[in-house]
């Protein structure tokens, strides 16, 4: 798998992890990507910037959404 079908993967993967907000995915380029959550008031309430060795593990992309995931809820 590349690194482009990879960060597709993860990309889709952190869309429905973090529904009902909105993830917003930016500064898409060379494998390296930034997402965002937004609350359902436009608050963006996380961001990230993800490199491969973040998303490119299941493991590692269990990791990021747990970090997240209990931010949003502090």
């Amino acid at each position: 798998m590349t690194i482009h079908h990879q960060a597709q993967a993860a990309i889709s993967t952190l869309t429905s992890a973090f529904a009902p907000f909105t993830c917003h995915i930016t500064a898409a380029r060379n494998g390296n990507f930034s997402f965002t959550v937004v609350n359902e008031y436009g608050v963006a309430r996380h961001s990230e910037r993800l490199y491969p060795e973040h998303y490119g593990d299941v493991d590692n992309l269990k990791t990021v959404i747990d970090r997240a995931q209990k931010a949003l809820t502090c």
